[in-house]
């Protein structure tokens, strides 16, 4: 019985082996130790590590013990890349496709890779592991019934805000992903759209040894990190509490709040006419000020 078990693992592997199997890798976002076992094994047999950053990369790799044909897989490259590593594929060896830091695809390079591969009929194993906003959501006290993640905001002011403003409605909770030299500009437009009230959560330096959350309303963990020395320092996860949802038109007691705005619009400034209706209404006032700009 032994020796039958012996041969169909051995057989598993060829197979394995003829199907040129892409997997998707996650590795750490700070701390070594959060690697997976399973993931250390699935690097030691790949053929090729297509990754992120080679560099980086290979630190990880060296770390590890292991010395394997790096292929570097980034956003400026997929496209030209992606060929060469499905002729790979295709030849029956495997890739392991690796990010710098947590789970590949989740704003990061590899999504034509994996739509090629898959539309091909190629086998993409995930091997899942670290995820920052999935590690800073399940900290952050935040609710997670619903959640929407939107990756980075623009670099820019002006679209920052746009973007911003486009989800100044939604009632689940977002997330974002904000790098260091940008969060006090990032959270700054965060009070201006959502107002300074709404609740938000900084997760800073996920897993490492500097880990930091702050949490509060906007104008409280602005504040917090003006004072904190390090508050600009590392990769940020920033979530931020969902809107209350908006009441029917039998909820409010059949108050039309457009048809209300409109008629306020033409007589009164905007900052005025929504306070007046967020008093009648108990709508918040930040978002009676976007709907009114909308109308206007």
């Amino acid at each position: 019985m032994k020796s039958e078990g012996r041969e169909s693992v051995s057989e598993a592997g060829k197979n394995e082996k003829a199907q040129g199997v892409l997997y998707i890798v996650a590795t750490p976002i700070g701390n070594l130790d959060d690697l997976s076992s399973r993931a250390v094994s699935v690097l030691n047999r790949v053929d090729v590590v297509a990754a992120e950053d080679t560099r980086h990369s290979g630190r990880l790799l060296q770390h590890l013990g292991l010395h394997k044909r790096l292929i570097a897989l980034h956003d400026h490259n997929e496209r030209d890349r992606a060929g060469s590593l499905l002729q790979e594929l295709e030849a029956g060896r495997s890739v392991a496709l690796i990010s710098d830091a947590g789970t590949p695809l989740i704003s990061d390079p590899g999504y034509v890779l994996v739509r090629e591969a898959r539309s091909r009929g190629l086998k993409v194993s995930p091997i899942p592991g670290a995820c920052a906003l999935v590690a800073a959501l399940s900290a952050a006290g935040l609710p997670t019934d619903r959640f929407l993640f939107v990756g980075f905001l623009p670099a820019k002011r002006s679209g920052r805000r746009a973007a911003l403003e486009q989800q100044v409605r939604e009632t689940a909770t977002l997330v974002f992903y904000e790098s260091p030299h940008r969060i006090l500009d990032a959270v700054s437009d965060i009070a201006s759209v959502f107002g300074e009230e709404r609740e938000i959560v900084l997760g800073r330096e996920l897993t490492k040894t500097f880990e930091t959350f702050y949490s509060g309303s906007v104008a409280e963990v602005l504040a917090a990190l003006e004072a904190d020395p390090h508050g600009t320092k590392g990769e940020f996860v920033v979530m931020i509490h969902g809107a209350e949802p908006v009441t029917t038109d039998e909820d409010a007691g059949a108050l039309d709040i457009d048809r209300l705005l409109k008629l306020l619009l033409p007589e009164l400034p905007v900052k005025k006419v929504a306070k007046l209706v967020a008093e009648l209404s108990g709508r918040p006032k930040n978002e009676l000020y976007q709907r009114a700009l909308e109308l206007k």
